[in-house]
């Protein structure tokens, strides 16, 4: 017989392992099974062995507590399964069910200690749910990691979201786990938590793989059934360092990219998101035409809220619901693949929202983040900050990562504001804003401690996978080796760059004289990290405006001054990115609530910067002088940074085997940029090789909406020593022009 004590803990839902009491157990020889449903009138258990009765267990406690006693009946494990429970309803119906404590656990030792220790790199897959089959029986697993609560429960809409029903057994570690018989694929489910206080949480799964559309924010049970079509890419992907490969990323926020018109839901202001699918089948194209090598998907992973972009994640581990289910999402990123494009998301690692029903406080104590506000709250945006100290924490972050690109053949991570991370006082508001380290110093060394290991754990399970850091501040050896003290990324957002840049294209021409240092200073440092140079969403959002509207001078003069930008950006040592609408001259700001746009392009000066975006791709690809050495100093040399007067600068961009320019593999590209609306005639620069050279690119084409001002394709080298070499040319300078000058082949048109 159960002791009292016993029966009062199911009965209250306060057991902290009902499978303990619940379900088939031996005892004395006999077999006892026991049922806790307070929504039950009365139960049989009926064997599934026919030489056994039907047994109707006796109610023991008025909340819902039945057993019943099979006198010298033996029961084992194997054969757990082997009875079904016949429910009657007060209505007078009736339902046939599996008993999920008679279920064996579904997480084991291993997966146990790991986890415990963070180390449990998969560990998605054995959190959360999962459809399985458990002993010949169907149904889905449970698991959560709660280890503060003092009951958890699975509730969702095949239990009438009713927490007494599936109580979780705990396990070692602060994990709870449950096998519901009978659950499949599309189930709705949140975990309820009641904390050691004795308040009732109902939280969404950390975990879940997928996710109601919002503003429904319940997790869904889901199984991937999709088979990826990419082997040949992914097997490629690994084969060669990326510093050394063109990466001309086309960033995107899958929800304002282009929208499909129509009317009544899901259709809002007569407009629908894209699903991936359809993304998958114009996107793709889309990317593929403009020639960038990757595409860079703003965050989707589940957020509740359209006007975040996604930087503030409530399911770390579901694409969001918005555009379709995990495999279509699949579909794209393997679309992409078959195209030789590469896919990269932006991730954020530095913080989550305080949603009630998501991460925050989420067994009822700050178990991801600190309770410290200090060191847990990020003050300006509202929200909490991971707990990087704790194992359970980084572990839970670095199998996010290994997760999308796994599960997802993701090619990259980039990750979100890791200047937030990494100090302590950042975007403090006074010295009593912040705790200092053991140190008595700004750094967050649990957060630097994270970054490593998620860097050495992305390189060494994901050949060729990227890692790109969004840090703004002049942290050092953001992308050195970890093991020489680096913090392992692959590359760092160049935001000293583009900050001088954009500022410079801002002024007027006739007050660029005056900034001409913002063009060059950034060669001071551009070989101390892997540089990636971005003109993303975010310089084109809250009353930034967009790219072309930051350009001075009439129509004509803006659009000449952007693909003078372009011309020199891409040419400029650094990957590149580019936002969307970037490419088409978009006039007014990026918004997440409208699709860009599209109509520009009937306007034939806006079509020819989208052609400008082709071509400048195409020769990126081409000349590996333009992405072979980004990185190193002997990759680049000025010719002239000096002329301020006159507003133009020119330097040439080195391939492997620079130390002789006249050798085969010495590829060189030239690059003069005049920054001003007047044309410059004989305008002499020293150059690398003689010969002739011949106009790789002139911005200011005619097939590009320019004046067509030029040097009419070709130009010869002369004997005139200048700026060093011992050769020189007389170029003519289109206004508000760059031109991409390399040397004439034999054979080549």
């Amino acid at each position: 017989m159960l002791e009292q004590r016993e029966v009062d803990l199911i009965a209250a839902v306060e057991h902290p392992d009902p499978h303990q009491v619940l379900g088939p157990h031996e005892e004395e020889g006999d077999l006892w099974v026991r049922v806790f449903r307070p929504d039950a009138e009365a139960i049989t258990v009926l064997p599934g062995d026919p030489s056994l009765p039907k047994l109707p267990l006796r109610r023991v406690h008025e909340a819902g507590l039945f057993e019943a006693r099979f006198p010298g009946v033996t029961y084992p494990k194997d054969d757990r399964f082997r009875y079904r429970l016949e429910v009657r309803f007060a209505d007078g119906s009736v339902a046939l069910e599996q008993d999920p404590y008679a279920a064996r656990p579904t997480l084991g030792d291993v997966d146990l200690h790991l986890a415990a220790e963070g180390r449990h790199w998969e560990l998605y897959r054995v959190l959360g749910a999962h459809a399985r089959e458990l002993d010949g029986v169907a149904g889905t697993s449970f698991a959560v990691w709660a280890p503060n609560a003092r009951r958890v429960s699975v509730v969702g809409d095949f239990n009438q979201w009713d927490g007494r029903r599936h109580a979780m057994r705990r396990m070692g570690g602060g994990f709870w786990e449950i096998f519901v018989p009978g659950l499949g694929d599309g189930a709705l489910y949140k975990y309820e938590i009641k904390t050691a206080e004795g308040h009732i949480a109902v939280k969404t799964d950390p975990l879940a793989q997928s996710m109601e559309l919002r503003p429904a924010t319940a997790s869904r049970v889901y199984t991937s059934r999709y088979t990826f079509q990419d082997a040949a890419w992914m097997k490629a992907r690994g084969e060669e360092e990326s510093r050394k490969k063109p990466l001309a990323i086309y960033e995107v926020h899958a929800g304002s990219w282009r929208r499909v018109p129509g009317e009544g839901p899901p259709y809002e202001h007569g407009m629908r998101w894209m699903t991936y699918r359809e993304l998958a089948d114009h996107l793709v194209d889309y990317v593929a035409e403009l020639g960038f090598t990757h595409v860079e998907l703003m965050p989707v992973m589940e957020h509740p809220f359209d006007g975040s972009w996604g930087y503030q994640v409530s399911g770390y581990f579901a694409p969001t619901s918005r555009y379709g289910d995990p495999d279509d999402f699949r579909y794209l990123v393997d679309r992409f693949h078959q195209k030789g494009i590469g896919v990269i998301l932006d991730w954020t690692p530095a913080h989550f929202p305080k949603d009630a029903w998501a991460l925050g406080r989420f067994d009822g104590t700050a178990l991801y983040e600190h309770l410290d506000p200090r060191l847990g709250e990020h003050r300006e945006w509202n929200t909490y900050i991971f707990n990087y100290g704790r194992h359970e924490v980084r572990n839970f972050l670095i199998a996010n990562a290994l997760y999308w690109l796994d599960e997802f053949h993701i090619d990259g991570l980039r990750v979100d504001a890791v200047a937030s991370m990494l100090y302590l006082d950042y975007a403090a508001q006074g010295p009593h804003d912040w705790v200092p380290n053991r140190y008595g110093g700004r750094e967050n060394i649990e957060a630097i401690e994270f970054i490593r290991e998620l860097s050495d754990r992305v390189h060494e399970r994901c050949p060729g996978a990227i890692l790109c850091a969004e840090e703004s501040t002049a942290w050092p050896s953001v992308t050195h080796a970890t093991y020489v003290g680096g913090l392992g990324f692959d590359f760092k957002w160049n935001m000293g760059w583009m900050h001088d840049t954009l500022d410079y294209f801002k002024h007027e021409p006739i007050h660029r004289a005056f900034h001409h240092h913002q063009l060059t200073f950034g060669l001071l440092y551009a070989f101390s990290e892997k540089f990636l140079l971005p003109l993303s969403h975010d310089e084109v959002v809250h009353l930034k405006r967009s790219l072309l509207s930051k350009m001075p001078g009439d129509h004509w003069q803006m659009l000449a001054n952007l693909r003078a930008l372009y011309g020199y950006m891409w040419a400029h040592p650094g990957k590149k990115l580019l936002f969307m609408g970037g490419e088409i001259g978009q006039f007014s700001e990026w918004s997440e609530k409208t699709e860009l746009d599209w109509g520009l392009l009937s306007v034939p000066a806006h079509a020819g910067l989208k052609r400008l975006i082709t071509d400048i791709n195409a020769l990126y690809r081409k000349h590996r002088a333009l992405h072979e050495l980004d990185d190193e100093h002997h990759g680049f040399r000025w010719i002239d940074c000096t002329d301020n007067m006159q507003s133009v600068i020119s330097f040439a961009r080195y391939g492997e085997g620079a130390g002789d320019p006249m050798a085969p593999t010495g590829e060189h590209v030239v690059f003069v940029g005049n920054f001003t609306p007047v044309p410059r005639h004989a305008y002499r620069i020293g150059i690398p090789r003689r010969g002739a050279y011949v106009e790789a690119l002139n911005t200011d084409a005619t097939e590009y909406g320019g004046s067509g001002v030029g040097n009419l394709g070709r130009v010869e080298v002369e004997d005139v020593p200048c700026h060093g070499f011992p050769q020189s040319i007389s170029l003519t300078l289109p206004p508000l022009a760059v031109l991409w000058l390399v040397p004439e082949r034999a054979g080549e048109p």
